[in-house]
Formats: structure tokens, C-alpha cells, sequence
């Protein structure tokens, strides 16, 4: 049977560090560090996602505001209040929650947000810095990934890598990240031929389609070490991920369960992408 990776336990004790990274920075500069988010709309799991991150921001001594914008709001609306946002030295960090309405341009409004307070690592200057293999700051949930390997004793140097799913949020910098550890990176997605195939070849698997139990047992190698990304409902109505996890389990080396896994991780990297954005405000890291 496969080791668990647990992904509550290493994030709990990374948010035990950024609370005392926290606790130093209100002593030194006489204010908590802080996090905005902007939500446009009632999107229900929007909401559910905007409260875990301010019940986080509680947990390691931020302080944290959510501004609300109506469900019609204009772009130009969206784009004002990012730029008081922008402009407002007692925030540090700063994001729009994802997905926005779809008459909105989310690449203009995520663009829109400045690129020293951009929380979730979506901007364009983010992403030409992580092909770079500049490391200042990383997208939450491939960050969170790679924390996990690295807290499990898991190099990714010399081994096969597959990344199954090629967003601009969890596919493509997380292969960007397995490649800067030397890893030997393949992204697959909905439209490779006989995926089972490639996903056979991992070391390392990296599942993050959305599809719920798209990684059969079959599909993965024996020993592998096995991300599960996916945050799906089964037909029971029950959360699962993309991994068969009763199945592969028996096979893999190392498991994410979902929950309990990737998820906690995202949310505790945008709280550590958040700490050192308020400290490179402060000249104290680079």
C-alpha cells in the first residue's frame, strides 16, 4: 500500500513558520501583514474558497479584507478597485478570485493586479520569471506540490515526470517547477493518444484534468509517486480527485488523498507568497 502524503500535516507546520514570521514582522513595522481579495459575484464555491482563505489568514496573524463586487459589475469597476488595492500600503497581498463572470477579461483584470503584491503568482511577470527559473515567488498549488516532495524526502533529479493537464494554473508552472528540480518532465492532457501509456512511464505523476477517477490503477507504474490535483464530485455527490485512490493505491508509492492533500496546500502557499511579499516591500528578502 502507498504512503500517504499529508498534505493537512505539512501545511500545518509551514503555517506554524509563517506565524512567527508574521508575529516578527507586527513588532517590527507596527502592522500585521496583509491579504485583499476581490470576489465578483455569489459563485458558490468562489465563496467557500474566499472563506478558507481569510479563516487562514486568522490562523498566521494577517490581517485580511474581502471586497464583494456585484455579479454585473464592469470591468472598469473590477479594474478601479484593484487599483486602490494597488495603492494601499497595508496590503500585501492581493488577488481576484477565479473564475469571474464571463463578460469580464480575466487576463486584463488578473494583469491589472501589481506584480509585487500578486498573490497567486498569475501574473504575466510571474510566469516569464518562473520559465526563467526565478523562484521569487510561485504559483500556490504546483508551490504546494513541490513543498510536499520536499517534506516526504522525494527528489524529482533524474526521475520520469508526467504532469496530466496543461492550465496556466497547475500544468504548466508545475512542470516548470519538476524541470527546474532536474526532473524529466512530459505534460500530458486531454488529447494525448493512449495516455495510459505515458502515465506508466512516471516516477513522479502529477494528475490535474478535473476529471474524476480519470488514473485507473492500470494507467500508473508500480512504486510511483502519485499527486492527485483533481477536486471533482463523483456520481454519489462525494469529493474525489482524478486518481482511482483505492486502486492505485495498492500500486503507488506515495499518495495525495483528496481531501486532505494538494487543497490545504494551496491555501497555505498564497499565505506564504503573501508573507514574503510584505517583507520584499520591505527590502528584507529579494
Amino acid at each position: 500500500m502507498a504512503q500517504i502524503i499529508d498534505g493537512k500535516l505539512v501545511s500545518s507546520e509551514i503555517r506554524a513558520q509563517i506565524k512567527i514570521k508574521a508575529a516578527a514582522f507586527e513588532e517590527k513595522y507596527d502592522r500585521k501583514p496583509g491579504l485583499a481579495v476581490i470576489r465578483v459575484g455569489e459563485d458558490p464555491a468562489s465563496v467557500v474558497y474566499v472563506r478558507n482563505k481569510m479563516k487562514a489568514c486568522d490562523e498566521v496573524g494577517f490581517v485580511s479584507a474581502t471586497y464583494v463586487l456585484p455579479e454585473n459589475a464592469t470591468e472598469a469597476e473590477v479594474l478601479e478597485k484593484i487599483d486602490e488595492l494597488n495603492n494601499d500600503p497595508t496590503v500585501d497581498g492581493l488577488l481576484v478570485q477565479l473564475p469571474l463572470p464571463k463578460h469580464l477579461d480575466e487576463k486584463s483584470i488578473v494583469s491589472a493586479v501589481a506584480e509585487s503584491k500578486d498573490a497567486d503568482a498569475f501574473h504575466t511577470l510571474d510566469a516569464g520569471r518562473l520559465k526563467l527559473n526565478d523562484d521569487s515567488i510561485l504559483p500556490c498549488t504546483p508551490a504546494g506540490i513541490m513543498a510536499m516532495l520536499k517534506r516526504y524526502g522525494i527528489n524529482p533529479a533524474g526521475k520520469e515526470c508526467v504532469v496530466v493537464g496543461r492550465s496556466d494554473i497547475v500544468g504548466r508552472p508545475m512542470a516548470a517547477l519538476l524541470l527546474a528540480a532536474d526532473g524529466t518532465v512530459t505534460i500530458a492532457h486531454s488529447r494525448t493518444p493512449d495516455l495510459g501509456a505515458v502515465t506508466r512511464r512516471a516516477d513522479i505523476l502529477v494528475s490535474a484534468v478535473g476529471r474524476a477517477a480519470l488514473i485507473k490503477k492500470d494507467m500508473v507504474k508500480p512504486g510511483a509517486v502519485v499527486i492527485d490535483v483533481g477536486m471533482n464530485r463523483n456520481s454519489e455527490g462525494k469529493l474525489c480527485g482524478d486518481v482511482d485512490f483505492e486502486g492505485v493505491s495498492e500500486l503507488a508509492g506515495f499518495i495525495t488523498p483528496v481531501p486532505g492533500g494538494v487543497g490545504p496546500m494551496t491555501v497555505t502557499m498564497l499565505m506564504n507568497n503573501t508573507m514574503n511579499a510584505a517583507l520584499r516591500a520591505k527590502g528584507e528578502i529579494k
